[in-house]
């Protein structure tokens, strides 16, 4: 009988020439009535992966294949991710420290909690230094950040500063000097000291030419040797804070005595020789510092004007506030040059950056935006809360990319840089 009568599941026909088949048994047999004869059975050879393949096969279609839901396979394959970035790393782009590829930067999340009890209040304003970010809110403590370490750590705080808190706060363009209003009235001087790296109190703006209560924005000059403030009248105040009397040496009228309206926001050209100041009524106007008199009465928004900025080379002016539209003037002829529109709700702080090339915006539904001044577009939105921007700042350009802070309702601040290719 055939060999494959034997084996029925082994390959035939049989072939001893074949490179994959081999010989595995063989025996003699000796015939007692013919002992001298002897038969070999040839011996049996078994193709091994076809055997397997088959068994396997009858395996399968005996047990049903079991079905894997798709949060399973999601769950393996975010565990074959989780091995594989054990070994990769990579550096994270907000800090340039090195982190775990896929995964937040350690670094970052740290330096984000401390940000996130920056202040107990509302924060309203912000004002930068090369090295430092002053942050002032509802509550009664200054706080100052180091702006030249990645973390931006709280360096400095000031408590009673201002009792009821503070609704505004500037610094001066050589970063040695700042002022701050409090809810309270009273308006402050504040020195930086370069050997401690902290702001020391400078004194209190007092006096008969000061009204308690009546300065709402305030604005210093490049040097910090005068302060510009606006009233609830409308009038613009300007003091020279250099000298120790702190006496006001400018006065300017927005309208009859004492019937002006409420004036919100004010800037000061680096140069000294522009005053700008936005009003609830819509009106903005700008003064010549060296005449003392009103250079322009600026329309266009009908609505309250809540952040004004003249651009670094005193060019531009930008007005933005209620209406929703961000309007530039030109400050040599008091044109209406263009408006910049995109944000949907109330505008509530503008700020140029150095170069002048970018326009900062934050507003109330808590976006903020750059807009490039050239082009006349927005060249970047961020969203990162829905509660209120009260104040954006850009940071001086001190040998690094562009940045800027933001800050309101969520009592945080946040910090962006300018995307690069790195």
């Amino acid at each position: 009988m055939a060999a494959t009568a034997f084996l029925p599941r082994l390959a035939s026909p049989l072939s001893l020439a074949a490179s994959r088949w081999a010989t595995f048994y063989t025996t003699p047999y000796t015939l007692k009535f013919l002992p001298s004869l002897s038969i070999a059975i040839p011996g049996v050879t078994i193709n091994i992966p076809g055997l397997l393949g088959d068994i396997w096969e009858s395996v399968l279609r005996a047990v049903p294949k079991n079905k894997v839901s798709h949060s399973k396979k999601r769950s393996r394959q975010m565990a074959g991710k989780a091995l594989k970035d054990v070994n990769h790393l990579c550096k994270c782009p907000g800090c340039g420290e090195i982190k775990r590829t896929h995964r937040l930067c350690q670094h970052c999340l740290e330096a984000d909690e401390r940000l996130l009890a920056a202040h107990i209040a509302d924060i309203f304003s912000l004002a930068a230094s090369p090295k430092t970010l002053l942050s002032a809110s509802g509550s009664s403590t200054l706080h100052v950040h180091d702006t030249t370490d990645p973390s931006y750590p709280l360096k400095q705080s000031i408590p009673g500063a201002h009792k009821l808190g503070c609704h505004h706060i500037c610094t001066s363009r050589n970063g040695l000097y700042a002022a701050s209003a409090g809810f309270g009235g009273e308006v402050k001087i504040w020195e930086y000291n370069k050997e401690t790296g902290e702001w020391n109190d400078g004194g209190e703006v007092t006096g008969p030419t000061v009204k308690p209560g009546e300065v709402w924005a305030i604005a210093l000059s490049e040097d910090g040797g005068y302060l510009a403030g606006t009233t609830n009248d409308g009038r613009i105040n300007v003091w020279d804070v250099a000298d120790r009397s702190r006496a006001k040496i400018r006065e300017y009228e927005t309208g009859s005595a004492g019937s002006g309206s409420f004036g919100m926001c004010v800037d000061l050209s680096n140069d000294g020789k522009f005053t700008a100041s936005g009003h609830q009524n819509g009106s903005v106007y700008v003064f010549n510092n060296d005449t003392g008199r009103i250079l322009y009465s600026l329309s266009g928004l009908a609505k309250p004007v809540r952040a004004v900025a003249i651009s670094p080379a005193g060019t531009r002016v930008a007005a933005a506030g209620d209406a929703g539209i961000i309007a530039i003037y030109d400050t040599k002829h008091g044109e209406h040059v263009g408006n910049l529109t995109g944000h949907s709700s109330w505008i509530t702080s503008l700020d140029w950056s150095d170069t002048g090339e970018y326009l900062l915006s934050g507003s109330m539904d808590g976006k903020v935006k750059v807009w490039s001044i050239e082009r006349g577009v927005c060249v970047a939105t961020h969203s990162e809360t829905d509660k209120a921007l009260w104040a954006v700042r850009w940071l001086p350009k001190t040998g690094r990319s562009e940045m800027f802070c933001t800050a309101g309702a969520n009592r945080s601040l946040s910090f962006y840089r300018e995307a690069t290719g790195s």
